[in-house]
């Protein structure tokens, strides 16, 4: 076995600088363990995660419950990819599509492919039942979005980093800009309009909270024009803004949605597409699939970490925490704070550059007082803590930020 044991940060690092594919800017922190709200580094030092690996790890690092589930699993079965059934798919299925009341779901691996899966039912759909002519139907998405980096996905970015160098692009997308109601009627007015897919909350645009009403007033807009409204709920989901589903704010109920991240709680790569029937059955044998999606270790996990979210009443402590941390970040006394925003513990501060230090060096910073988070879009930085913090971890975590706020004053 290779072992891990003695290795420094720096040797780490160098190894990754070495070795790996330079895809990613990390910051200079190497993590050896994690349990709840903290990670540690190789040295030892203790950090708060104020990231949580992009709300995959809402339940904690290393949640007990759903870290038994994968070890029990994975001593029994672990893949007979979906040429067989297996004693345990069938269980998750039921268990997940009653838990969010749908029909049917389809199981993938990550984010990406649970997206990609949700374009392509939206476009068999279009063709089966709508009624499209073949190869025309289109999907209405929103500018700085995030849903991937697929190749179709990077498609409809806007992104430069996103999608440059990387065509030619998939078509079939109209881009309208996000939080305008007028600009969806607009772009419904295109008979061959299939799909609205959209995030209910930006999260990689910087927690871009949506106008009160916004998400009913697209749903109704796709209703009336025969259009399926998807939601991608890869990081707004599993209790995150302080609802199951960041759709629940406006009692909307999406006619595919799209998870991933923490239905896994982090331990393990699940994600999932729900949708009832007459969505669903549209594919038939054959024509989608994937040889892990659907395994008994990723069932199990998922059940898993649903059960955490309800037995912990995590969407609740998401709700009540989000407005403490809003109102305490508010009330630093610093003008390189020039907005908060957020709901639930998907939170955001955007950085006003002082005396040559931007987000980056704030974010540099925070690490050196103990607390982990990254800057997005160069100017903004993002607060999304496990939803297992306590009142009194988080209040720590506040001293920290505005700690490391105000060194730059």
């Amino acid at each position: 076995m290779i072992t891990t044991d003695k290795i420094t940060s720096k040797k780490a690092i160098e190894l990754e600088d070495k070795h790996g594919a330079h895809n990613y800017h990390p910051l200079p922190v190497v993590l050896e363990r994690g349990e709840g709200v903290h990670v540690w580094d190789v040295e030892g030092k203790r950090y708060y995660d104020f990231l949580s690996a992009y709300s995959a790890v809402n339940q904690g690092h290393c949640h007990p419950k759903i870290v038994n589930a994968l070890v029990e699993q994975a001593k029994t079965l672990n893949l007979t990819s979906r040429a067989f059934h297996n004693n345990v798919l069938g269980v998750f299925e039921k268990y997940i599509t009653e838990y969010f009341g749908y029909d049917k779901v389809l199981p993938m691996n990550t984010g990406a492919e649970a997206v990609e899966t949700a374009i392509k039912l939206c476009r068999k759909w279009a063709y089966k039942k709508k009624g499209i002519p073949e190869n025309q139907a289109k999907i209405v998405v929103c500018e700085n979005n995030f849903h991937g980096r697929t190749t179709t996905i990077v498609s409809f970015s806007n992104d430069p980093d996103g999608y440059g160098d990387y065509g030619p692009y998939t078509p079939g997308f109209i881009r309208i800009p996000y939080n305008d109601t007028d600009a969806l009627a607009e772009a419904l007015k295109d008979p061959h309009v299939a799909g609205f897919l959209f995030e209910p909350i930006q999260g990689e645009a910087g927690v871009f909270v949506p106008d009160e009403g916004y998400l009913k007033k697209c749903y109704e807009l796709c209703k009336e024009n025969n259009v399926l409204y998807i939601a991608d709920e890869v990081q707004t989901g599993i209790a995150r803004t302080g609802k199951m589903l960041a759709c629940d704010h406006e009692n909307v109920r999406p006619d595919v949605v799209i998870l991933g991240k923490a239905i896994s709680g982090g331990v393990y790569p699940v994600s999932a597409v729900l949708a009832d029937d007459d969505v669903m059955l549209v594919i038939k044998p054959g024509q989608h699939g994937s040889t892990f999606g659907g395994n008994p270790v990723g069932a199990q996990v998922a059940m898993a970490a649903l059960e955490v979210i309800k037995e912990e009443k995590l969407a609740e402590r998401s709700i009540e925490l989000g407005e403490i941390l809003r109102r305490e970040l508010r009330a630093i006394k610093s003008d390189m704070i020039t907005l908060v925003r957020g709901k639930g513990l998907l939170n955001a501060i955007v950085i006003k550059p002082k005396n040559g230090k931007e987000a980056w060096d704030v974010c540099v910073k925070m690490a050196e007082n103990g607390l982990l988070a990254k800057p997005t879009h160069g100017d903004i930085i993002r607060f999304a803590p496990p939803l297992v913090i306590t009142e009194e971890q988080l209040m720590e975590c506040v001293d920290i930020i505005r700690k490391s706020v105000l060194s730059f004053e």
